[in-house]
C-alpha cells in the first residue's frame, strides 16, 4: 500500500489552505497514494494555540459536511481512502475530529480525540469535548485504518487497544512544534508502539510559523518492525510518500509473540483493563 502524508502550512485564509491541500490531493493519487493522510486542523490556523474566546466555536463544522463532502468526491474520483482532520461541531459540542473515507467516496466513520491537552500553545479544553465513540479502527479498501489523533499517541493503552483490534495502520495527525520535544523522542515513541503492537505507524505533522506555535513538519512513517521508513524535511510543505507492505504483519513479533503471550488474568489482579 503507497500512502502519501500532506504537510503543509497554514494561513488564517481557510479556502486557499483547502485549495492548495486539493491540490496535494490531485498530485499524491495521481502519483499512485492508495491512502492519503492530512496534519491536525490541515485547513485552518491552529486555533488552540490561543485560549478559546466567545465566537472561536462557531469556527466548528459539521461532519458530514462541505468540506468531507468535497473528499469524498476525491476519494471516489480517484479510488483513494482519506483521512481528514477538523474542527467538528454537533449539536452544543465541539471536538478533534478524523474522518476516514473510503476508497469509494463512503465516510466510514469519525475518530475524535479522547485527551484533552492544555498547556502554553495548546489550550484545546476551551474547544474541544473529549471523544465519545468507541469505533476507532475502519475496514478500508486498502486495510484496516485506526487513528490517534495528536495527544491520544502518547499514551499507551489507546495506543495498544488499536493493536488489540487488529489494525494494519495508525494515521497520526499531529501538530508539534519546534523544540517541543527531545530530538528523536516523537519517532521513538510510534517506532515502540508499532513493534509492540504489530502494525505501520504514520505520523503527519503541520508545518510554517503561526501566531504563537512554529509547526516543525518532519512527518514520518514506521513500519511493525519499529524502523522509521520515510521521514519528511522540517520547515517545509511536503508529499510524504511510503510503501507500507501489510503482509509483513503476520510475521512480526507483536503478532508472533507479544500480543499472544499477553497475560489479562494476571493484569486483571491489579485492576488493570484489558
Amino acid at each position: 500500500m503507497k500512502i502519501a502524508l500532506i504537510q503543509q502550512h497554514a494561513t488564517k485564509d481557510y479556502e486557499e489552505n483547502l485549495k492548495r491541500g486539493i491540490e496535494s490531493f490531485h498530485q499524491a493519487a495521481r502519483s499512485g497514494a492508495e491512502l492519503i493522510a492530512y496534519a491536525e486542523l490541515a485547513f485552518s490556523p491552529f486555533l488552540p494555540q490561543i485560549p478559546a474566546e466567545p465566537g472561536s466555536l462557531a469556527k466548528a463544522e459539521p461532519i458530514p459536511g462541505p468540506t468531507t463532502e468535497e473528499f469524498s468526491n476525491l476519494a471516489k474520483q480517484y479510488g483513494t481512502v482519506v483521512i481528514l482532520n477538523l474542527f467538528e461541531r454537533d449539536g452544543e459540542r465541539t471536538f478533534d475530529a478524523s474522518p476516514v473515507i473510503d476508497a469509494d467516496g463512503r465516510l466510514l466513520g469519525v475518530t475524535r480525540m479522547v485527551h484533552i491537552m492544555e498547556g502554553p500553545g495548546f489550550h484545546e479544553r476551551g474547544y474541544y469535548v473529549p471523544g465519545d465513540r468507541t469505533d476507532f479502527v475502519y475496514d478500508t479498501s486498502v486495510g484496516s485504518v485506526g487513528v490517534a489523533i495528536c495527544y491520544d499517541r502518547h499514551f499507551p493503552e489507546y495506543m495498544r487497544f488499536l493493536g488489540l483490534q487488529g489494525v494494519e495502520i495508525v494515521i497520526v495527525p499531529q501538530a508539534g512544534a519546534v523544540g517541543e520535544w527531545t530530538e528523536g523522542i516523537f519517532e521513538a515513541e510510534l517506532q515502540v508502539a508499532a513493534f509492540q503492537n504489530g502494525y505501520f505507524a504514520a505520523l503527519v505533522n503541520r508545518v510554517g510559523k503561526e501566531d504563537v506555535v512554529h509547526f516543525s513538519g518532519e512527518s514520518f512513517v514506521v513500519n511493525p518492525h519499529g524502523r522509521v521508513i520515510a521521514q519528511a524535511p522540517q520547515g517545509e510543505d511536503f508529499i510524504l510518500y511510503a510503501d507500507c507492505d501489510l503482509s509483513l504483519i503476520p510475521e512480526t513479533p507483536a503478532k508472533k509473540h507479544f500480543l499472544q503471550d499477553r497475560r489479562s488474568d494476571f493484569y486483571s489482579k491489579f485492576g488493570l483493563q484489558d
